[in-house]
């Protein structure tokens, strides 16, 4: 699931992939109920602007122009995320510290969704 995290809520472009993220979060917490009583887990990871094979093209395109620096300052770290980061929250989510944690979608995305960053001034 790529750039999931700004899928979160609707935004500008891509309405059929913005719809299929949002069947996805759905997905995990009808999973997470339909599995009730067999110890399976079913939790989601929305992933921000991440460089992936989906988001290569913008990335190699600013550092062509030698913008890379500015890829993720909508966000309120103003940074894009690195893949390791996605990983962590793998790690975590398998682990036995979410023991309790079922039927969850987690933004990782450098608080992106959880802004309106249009509207926002620059710091």
């Amino acid at each position: 699931m790529h750039s999931f995290g700004r899928r979160m809520r609707a935004n500008a472009g891509g309405s059929p992939y913005a719809a299929s993220m949002a069947g996805v979060i759905s997905l995990v917490q009808t999973a997470a109920n339909e599995l009730y009583g067999t110890g399976v887990r079913v939790n989601a990871i929305c992933p921000g602007l991440i460089e992936t094979g989906m988001t290569k093209p913008m990335f190699d395109g600013a550092r062509a122009r030698g913008s890379e620096g500015k890829i993720g300052q909508l966000n309120p770290l103003r940074r894009h995320g690195e893949p390791r980061e996605i990983a962590a929250m793998a790690l975590f989510l398998v682990s036995d510290d979410a023991s309790y944690v079922n039927g969850q979608a987690y933004a990782v995305d450098g608080g992106l969704s959880s802004t309106h960053p249009f509207t926002r001034r620059p710091a």
